[in-house]
């Protein structure tokens, strides 16, 4: 007796594709992608964010301190007290100012140059008005004596600023046989040029020094001819 078994294919068993199990009902791939972009665009983010508060607070730093700098005027090299402010003298900056500081703004140079310094300042500090107001020249204790000089006996180089010393030379030709000041025999005072002059239809050059109050009236007692000016290390020329 022959027995005659048909297969039926089972219907509810899931078909297997030759990709593989991950793609067996179209679902669950799909799924698990989606959740790994979204834990991988997290920190993507909070990145993003970080770079953008650091683009922010360093474009306030910098707003913050360029939005109180002055176009000032500075010095350009060393001055001297009783100097005469020249135009090579000064420079323009940019810098942020104190309320408190009386600086001087860049447009005001034409104000200041030929003025007469009352304080010595040194190369690159900021010109400020009270340098330039020209009170206390003479300062308290120092005094201005003019010296009438003859060829050779100063410098050609001599300029308002120059540290000097006056020299005292006795019995040079033509002059009055004199005697070193007293009461110390001082020969030799250090002193600052503030002026130098040549008088029109005169074979002399009258230079201005500053110097304390006994040095001038020293050297005011001194005849004509008996003096003479060396310059010194630290003139700011």
């Amino acid at each position: 007796m022959t027995t005659n078994i048909t297969t039926q294919p089972d219907t509810d068993r899931p078909t297997k594709s030759a990709s593989g199990p991950w793609v067996a009902d179209g679902k669950k791939p799909a799924s698990r992608l989606r959740g790994t972009k979204r834990r991988r665009s997290i920190p993507h983010l909070l990145l993003g964010a970080l770079l953008v508060l650091a683009c922010a607070a360093a474009f306030l730093v910098v707003s913050l301190n360029s939005g109180n700098r002055e176009s000032v005027l500075a010095l350009a090299r060393p001055v001297a007290v009783g100097q005469v402010l020249t135009a090579q003298d000064l420079k323009q900056v940019n810098v942020a100012v104190d309320p408190g500081v009386s600086v001087v703004d860049a447009n005001q140079a034409t104000s200041v140059v030929g003025r007469t310094m009352s304080s010595s300042l040194p190369a690159g500090a900021l010109l400020t008005l009270d340098a330039v107001s020209g009170a206390g020249v003479p300062m308290t204790g120092q005094a201005i004596a003019a010296l009438s000089l003859k060829a050779g006996q100063f410098p050609v180089e001599v300029s308002p600023g120059a540290h000097v010393s006056v020299v005292f030379v006795p019995g040079q030709s033509g002059a009055a046989l004199g005697s070193p000041p007293t009461p110390d025999s001082t020969t030799v005072w250090p002193a600052v040029v503030t002026s130098v002059t040549s008088p029109p239809n005169q074979q002399v050059t009258v230079v201005s020094v500053q110097l304390s109050q006994a040095a001038a009236r020293q050297i005011a007692a001194v005849p004509a001819g008996q003096l003479s000016i060396v310059m010194l290390p630290g003139s700011g020329q």
